[in-house]
């Protein structure tokens, strides 16, 4: 099953594309669905039909879903809920505020975001096609498996065996509503889902990022942050779609310094994202909206090619020999060296670039290997591993 994510700064047309490429698709034959992980849905406005939780058809092959936030929560966080709304009102809470304390920020869109599994684990489509919410909420997302699997490793074992000794003891007595073991089961389903999430959207065989931008430079910037993320994490991106681009035949004086703006910063974005292949889409003369608009636009983007293929495939990390070093190589692209800097805790080798923070967990044959140095070089950060061999021979 191939899944693509479409997202970009929030007002760039990325829903537009994203229903764009799922007409294109459909049309081709596949068997599409695409759906909002935006809690501010819009898919129905682009598609001119009333899409809800479920999913619904669109035209023949296509499929939409707008997803009903209470719904979704209940079936992946229901369990959880029970529990810390139980806690909040035993601290006081009334029930209506314990309700909606007990939701955590960003559950709604992480559980849209598990309908990809559900839809993996069947045969009903062949593409899921994702119009995901702005880009900081969406990298918000796509982070939290690596913090819930240390979580899930570390202190999961522990609170929960915890709980298990200090309930019988503790409830009766002080009245503390102790998690009890279906709560934990909840927890421990909920995070075999996102690691199942994780691993299906790593897949760069089956699964890419794409990044919706403007010519621009404040969205240009954070493109750019966005792509530095996503390697970082280890989410394939494989296309840049600039769109609303002034067409050479709009003639008016009026648009000329728009015109010279654009080509400016259209080369910029082909600088920058080398060697991502960038598709353009002009600023239509009316406004992108029903099955015939969006059609147009997919031909416009995609032409006669397969809207579903994969653009670019490009490794996010490797291992390799290199004089007596292993050299594990992380691409980095548009964070200065300064903005670096690693540690290794355990078997993790954590590294911060700029803003953000990721625990890797080292393959075997890095485990109890001194780091010897760090390169950042041509956008990529080269991490040098002592082998074991070449310690003996020194």
């Amino acid at each position: 099953m191939r899944v693509i994510l479409y997202t970009g700064k929030g007002g760039v047309g990325k829903t537009s594309v994203a229903a764009a490429t799922a007409v294109g698709a459909a049309k081709l034959g596949y068997r599409t669905i695409v759906l909002s992980t935006d809690s501010a849905h819009s898919l129905s406005d682009s598609f001119e039909v009333s899409l809800g939780t479920e999913p619904r058809p669109i035209a023949p092959n296509l499929w939409g879903q707008e997803t009903e936030i209470t719904q979704t929560v209940q079936r992946h966080w229901g369990t959880i809920k029970g529990w810390v709304m139980a806690l909040m009102q035993w601290r006081g809470l009334d029930e209506i505020m314990a309700d909606e304390m007990a939701v955590l920020p960003g559950m709604e869109e992480l559980a849209n975001l598990l309908y990809i599994v559900d839809y993996a684990c069947g045969d009903k489509y062949d593409v899921v096609i994702v119009d995901c919410a702005p880009t900081a909420d969406t990298l918000r997302l796509l982070s939290f498996p690596e913090v819930m699997r240390w979580w899930m490793e570390k202190l999961f074992p522990i609170e929960r065996k915890a709980a298990h000794l200090l309930r019988p003891i503790v409830k009766p007595i002080f009245g503390i509503p102790f998690p009890e073991e279906e709560v934990f089961d909840a927890v421990q389903t909920l995070f075999s889902e996102v690691l199942h999430m994780r691993q299906l959207l790593t897949n760069a065989e089956s699964s890419s990022v794409r990044l919706v931008l403007n010519a621009e430079k404040m969205v240009i910037k954070e493109a750019q942050r966005t792509f530095t993320y996503l390697n970082l994490y280890g989410y394939p991106t494989d296309l840049v779609v600039c769109n609303r681009l002034i067409p050479d035949e709009v003639e008016d004086s009026y648009f000329d310094s728009w015109k010279e703006s654009q080509l400016k910063y259209y080369r910029l974005i082909e600088e920058s994202f080398a060697p991502l292949p960038i598709l353009g889409l002009p600023l239509f003369a009316r406004e992108v909206v029903g099955l015939a608009m969006l059609e147009e636009m997919g031909q416009a983007l995609f032409g006669s090619e397969d809207p579903t293929k994969l653009f670019y495939h490009g490794q996010p990390s490797e291992v390799e020999k290199e004089d007596g070093y292993y050299v594990l190589t992380l691409p980095l692209p548009f964070v200065s060296r300064d903005e670096v800097s690693l540690s290794v805790s355990g078997d993790e080798l954590v590294v911060v670039a700029g803003r953000h923070r990721r625990n890797i967990t080292l393959p075997r044959a890095l485990l109890g290997l001194p780091i010897e140095g760090a390169k950042y070089e041509g956008e990529r950060l080269r991490i040098r591993f002592q082998r074991p061999d070449s310690r003996k021979r020194k």
